[in-house]
């Protein structure tokens, strides 16, 4: 085991099981990780002690005495949730456990401590830097979640994504970020943003791990890599569509296309009616309303606390009207239905841009999710895949994305076409 961890969970699980490894030794490792790092990285918002922690005992438990980064927007009975607020609103813990909390103890994980968010998860940043340029942001709003799974201070992080909060720092970090089909796993206890669009994910370093958390969390089946990809269909179609890629997405998605292509895949662009190049105005004006309805309290409370970018939103969603947010919703589900089509007629997966490119310079920006807007508000399941890489070395995803509920089919492409690329 080094000090960014064993290869993968199951790898950890065999170890412990064969007694080549203590159950605390992924967190001991972890907690030198975050001696080094976290004074450059600024990951966390809270630390657990190490004294404090434990492990539910039960039979089966996939993910038992891997540690785990919770986003500061998940309730924790023994953890303080600050929203990313940088204090202006406080809770010292809650009273019970967010579901998802529950499900990763019972599972045997051990909570490592709160990750940075934006402010209510959205665009206003934290302190988090990016840990592959200290001078970049790693993205928002599941800032900190990714910038510790990069670090190697944890193997395994949760985030949140409503417009793209889990697939572009993903990229931004150059790890995995997952997000189900939405409502995939439960919202309970976890501080609602827009309820239509919501979804809980997680980061980790290796798609196996991707894999096993899935698992874990949904009672699945184990996902395993196929043979090949021998009869896939991949479209290619980036949403919005009629936007000049930088040089390092065309190069990214190329590549990747490449590898798919060398697996067995077919690889073609796909076209799509121009309505769902629309759906990016569509998710502001979902995500405006929605906002400044779960946000109401908060904002009459502390609005005068609220960074400029979230007191804007919540101002433009009260001076949204219903009609208009109806309107973009029943848009969005008559495309839904009509790309369930276009995966059972045409493809398997599609492959796209993660993020405009590389990182950006500066941290007073978490970075453009418009790549990622669209297929948020779809529901779609989306995986960012770091495999490649753009200027100055610096990570470039590119995300798959599958049909509603087709998450395990996504991910056993998708790890297929990683042990292939290997």
């Amino acid at each position: 085991m080094t000090e960014r961890g064993v290869d993968t969970i199951e790898a950890f699980q065999a170890r412990v099981a064969q007694e080549e490894s203590d159950i605390r030794t992924w967190w001991d490792a972890c907690q030198r990780q975050i001696q080094v790092h976290e004074a450059g990285v600024q990951a966390w918002e809270y630390l657990v002690p190490s004294t404090s922690t434990e492990i539910q005992s039960g039979s089966g438990q996939l993910l038992r005495g891997v540690p785990v980064g919770i986003k500061d927007i998940i309730d924790t009975t023994e953890m303080p949730t600050t929203w990313g607020t940088s204090g202006y609103l406080v809770s010292p813990g809650a009273i019970m456990d967010a579901a998802v909390v529950t499900l990763l103890k019972r599972q045997g994980a051990m909570l490592l401590g709160k990750t940075v968010s934006t402010e209510f998860a959205y665009f206003t940043p934290g302190k988090t830097r990016n840990p592959r340029d200290l001078s970049r942001t790693p993205g928002g709003s599941s800032s900190g979640s990714a910038a510790a799974v990069a670090a190697g201070m944890a193997p395994l992080a949760l985030g949140t994504q409503t417009a793209g909060s889990i697939i572009r720092p993903a990229s931004y970090c150059g790890v995995f970020g997952f997000k189900p089909t939405v409502n995939t796993i439960s919202f309970s206890g976890i501080k609602a943003f827009a309820p239509s669009m919501d979804t809980l994910g997680w980061f980790a370093r290796h798609i196996e791990d991707i894999c096993t958390v899935f698992t874990a969390l949904t009672r699945s089946d184990s996902i395993e890599a196929l043979p090949d990809l021998t009869g896939i269909r991949v479209g290619m179609r980036n949403l919005p569509g009629d936007r000049p890629l930088d040089p390092d997405v065309t190069q990214a998605l190329s590549l990747t296309a490449r590898c798919l292509e060398q697996a067995g895949a077919s690889v073609f662009a796909l076209p799509l009616d121009p309505r769902y190049d629309e759906l990016v105005k569509h998710h502001q004006v979902v995500l405006a309303y929605e906002s400044a309805q779960t946000l109401a309290s908060e904002f009459q409370q502390h609005g005068k606390d609220m960074g400029a970018k979230l007191v804007d939103l919540v101002e433009q969603g009260l001076a949204t009207s219903y009609a208009d947010y109806r309107s973009s919703l029943l848009l969005a589900e008559q495309c839904k239905q009509a790309l369930s089509k276009v995966f059972a007629d045409e493809v398997d997966v599609i492959l796209a841009a993660s993020a405009p490119g590389i990182a950006p310079q500066g941290l007073e920006s978490t970075g453009d999710p418009v790549y990622c807007r669209a297929w948020t508000l779809l529901g779609v399941p989306c995986l960012n895949l770091p495999l490649n890489k753009g200027q100055m070395g610096l990570p470039i995803g590119v995300q798959l994305v599958a049909d509603r509920w087709q998450d395990e089919r996504l991910l056993s492409i998708a790890r297929t076409l990683v042990a292939l690329a290997r």
